[in-house]
C-alpha cells in the first residue's frame, strides 16, 4: 500500500491550523501535506511536526491572493517578479520544514492574455523554480486541474504538462498527479499513471463526484490502490479530499486498507 499523507487543507479542518497536526498523529497519518505554510512561523509548524513525528511532504508555492479567487500565478506575465520572490520565500521555509517538494500552481489564464504567452510565462517561470529550488535540494512538481471546480485553469491535462515539462528541460521538474481532478479530465487512470510512472513524483486523491472519501464515488480504489502498489511508486499519496461529514467519521476508508 502507498504511504498516504494528510491534507490538512482539507482535512481536520475542524481544528485551527497547528491543531491539525495533532489530530493527524492521532488518527495515524504520519506526513502531512496543505497548500501554503505562510501564515505561520516556518518554526511553529516545525515545532508541530517533531511534536507528532511527522513528515512534511509538500505545500505549494505562493500563488497570489487566494482568498480573492486566484490559484496561482506563474502563468501571468506581469507577475513574474513576484512569482520568483515567491519561490524564495517557498525555499526559506522548506529549508526549516524539511520539505523536500514543492506544487507549482500555474493559474487561471488572465484576460487578455493568449495561450501562447501564457505558456511562454509558466515554462520561463518553471525553469527558474526548477533551478533555484534543486539548489537547494527541493523538487519541483505541477498539478493539472480540472475546469469544472477552477474555470479557466492553464494547466489542464497529463498531455499538456508532459509538454510543459519537455520544453521547461529540467530534471528536477515532475507531475504531481490528482486522481480526482484526471479523473474528470481524462480518465484512463491506471494507463496513465502507470505510462507516465517516471514523470510523476506525487499522487493526490479524492473520489467523485463530490471530492470525497474514497469509497464514496466512482472510482474504484480497491484496483487503484492494488496497481500503484503494484507498478512500484514509492512517494507519498495525499488525501486532498472534503470529509463527507467530519473527518474522523469518515476514516473507515483507512481502516479498510490497515493504514489507521
Amino acid at each position: 500500500m502507498p504511504r498516504l499523507c494528510a491534507n490538512l487543507s482539507m482535512l481536520f479542518t475542524e481544528h485551527d491550523f497547528l491543531e491539525r497536526f495533532d489530530a493527524a498523529a492521532r488518527a495515524g497519518f504520519s506526513g502531512v501535506e496543505y497548500l501554503f505554510p505562510y501564515d505561520f512561523a516556518a518554526t511553529d509548524i516545525k515545532a508541530k511536526l517533531d511534536a507528532n513525528g511527522l513528515t512534511q511532504v509538500l505545500f505549494n508555492l505562493p500563488a497570489g491572493d487566494w482568498n480573492a479567487g486566484e490559484r496561482g500565478i506563474a502563468c501571468h506575465p506581469d507577475r513574474t517578479e513576484e512569482f520568483c520572490a515567491g519561490v524564495q520565500r517557498a525555499i526559506d521555509y522548506a529549508q526549516v520544514l524539511g520539505n523536500r517538494q514543492v506544487n507549482c500552481l500555474a493559474g487561471i489564464q488572465p484576460a487578455g492574455v493568449s495561450t501562447e504567452q501564457a505558456q511562454r510565462t509558466f515554462v520561463a517561470n518553471l525553469k527558474y523554480a526548477a533551478a533555484e529550488l534543486e539548489k537547494a535540494g527541493i523538487r519541483l512538481v505541477m498539478e493539472a486541474i480540472n475546469t469544472r471546480d477552477i474555470p479557466g485553469f492553464f494547466l489542464n491535462t497529463t498531455t499538456q504538462a508532459l509538454a510543459i515539462r519537455d520544453a521547461v528541460g529540467s530534471s528536477n521538474l515532475s507531475l504531481q498527479y490528482d486522481i480526482y481532478h484526471m479523473q474528470i479530465m481524462e480518465g484512463d487512470l491506471a494507463r496513465t499513471i502507470e505510462t507516465n510512472l517516471g514523470a510523476i513524483n506525487h499522487i493526490q486523491l479524492a473520489d467523485n463526484p463530490g471530492r470525497h472519501e474514497p469509497g464514496t464515488g466512482e472510482i474504484n480504489y480497491d484496483f487503484l490502490f492494488n496497481f500503484i502498489d503494484t507498478l512500484g511508486y514509492d512517494g507519498w499519496i495525499g488525501c486532498e479530499y472534503k470529509p463527507a461529514t467530519s473527518t474522523e467519521a469518515g476514516l473507515g476508508w483507512l481502516k479498510a486498507y490497515n493504514q489507521i
